[in-house]
């Protein structure tokens, strides 16, 4: 079940925080690269963030969360994660398929993600993401963007 996430709600707020802290942690690692924002998440920059987010729940827990931002026709995606708990069970990927349902009018889907985490590589390729471009943020530290154009959403 995909629900959207109330921030003030301080226990999903945790909730959100542990979750990114054990995902983020393995993409820090593939990437060689430990200073990824939302591994330092507060409930208050989750709250103040401006993202809306959206659960997947297994059993009252959540197992995955995706967030955005939504522009001139542009969903930015700005956090994809599961928890390493649920790795390999479809939930990434059901969350993409989800979330270009849920404002009318996309047009596109940008994304972001470590150019050496080959597991977010792979499924933005495998739902239809185009590689747009590489770019470094740091000293031997790349990451890729993606774009996925959004045809005839009601």
């Amino acid at each position: 079940m995909i629900e959207k996430l109330n921030l003030y709600d301080t226990a999903i707020a945790r909730e959100i925080i542990e979750l990114q802290r054990a995902s983020y942690q393995i993409e820090a690692d593939l990437i060689g690269y430990p200073e990824i924002p939302t591994l330092k998440d507060t409930i208050e920059t989750i709250r103040e963030s401006g993202e809306i987010f959206y659960g997947y729940y297994r059993k009252d827990k959540i197992a995955g969360i995706i967030s955005y931002k939504y522009y001139d026709e542009i969903l930015d995606l700005h956090r994809v994660a599961v928890h390493p708990n649920y790795f390999n069970q479809g939930i990434a990927g059901q969350l993409l398929m989800f979330i270009e349902t849920v404002e009318k009018d996309i047009k596109k889907i940008v994304v972001c993600t470590g150019k050496m985490n080959f597991p977010a590589v792979n499924l933005y390729a495998k739902y239809g993401y185009k590689k747009i471009k590489d770019f470094c943020i740091d000293k031997d530290v790349f990451m890729t963007e993606f774009e996925k154009d959004i045809i005839n959403n009601l």
